[in-house]
C-alpha cells in the first residue's frame, strides 16, 4: 500500500493518504478539512511553493487574471475537469494580477497560461482557453511523457 503526500489546502499541514483512497474525499488529519474536493484552489506566494514541492500527486495550475475574457470562459471548463480528476491531481488558480511575483517567476507571457507540476518540477505548459476533452487530452498527454 503506498502513500502520497498530500498538503492540506486549508491549514497547509501535510498528509499521507494511502492512492486508494485519494478518491474517497479524505480528510486532513489536522483541520478536518477536505484534502481533495474536487474543485481548484486558490494559491498565492505564501502557499504556492509548497503545493508545488509538498504534493505527491500532479498540480494543474492555471494562470489567470479577472479582466480576461478568455480565462473568464475557461474558469468553467478548469472547474469541471477538476472534479473529474478529483483524487488524482490538485488544481489550483493563481491571480497573476494580484500575485504578480509569481507570473513573473515562472514567466507568464500570456493568459490564461496552464502548467502542470509533478515532484517539484514543471512537466507541462500551455497557452490559450481549450475546451473540456482538450484540457483533459493536455493533462493526459503531459503526466504520460512525465
Amino acid at each position: 500500500m503506498t502513500a502520497k503526500l498530500v498538503v492540506c489546502p486549508g491549514c497547509r499541514s501535510l498528509n499521507r493518504v494511502p492512492e486508494e483512497r485519494l478518491r474517497d474525499h479524505p480528510k486532513c488529519g489536522a483541520c478536518k478539512a477536505p484534502l481533495i474536493d474536487g474543485h481548484p484552489v486558490a494559491l498565492g506566494r505564501d502557499d504556492f511553493q509548497l503545493h508545488v514541492e509538498r504534493n505527491e500527486i500532479p498540480l494543474v495550475v492555471d494562470f489567470w487574471a479577472p479582466w480576461c475574457g478568455p480565462c473568464r470562459v475557461m474558469a468553467p471548463v478548469f472547474e469541471r475537469v477538476a472534479g473529474e480528476w478529483r483524487g488524482q491531481a490538485r488544481f489550483a488558480k493563481v491571480d497573476t494580477e494580484a500575485e504578480q511575483d509569481l507570473a513573473a517567476r515562472y514567466s507568464i507571457r500570456s493568459i490564461p497560461t496552464l502548467v502542470i507540476f509533478r515532484d517539484g518540477r514543471e512537466i507541462g505548459r500551455t497557452a490559450g482557453a481549450m475546451d473540456a476533452a482538450s484540457l483533459d487530452r493536455w493533462i493526459r498527454q503531459g503526466l504520460a511523457r512525465a
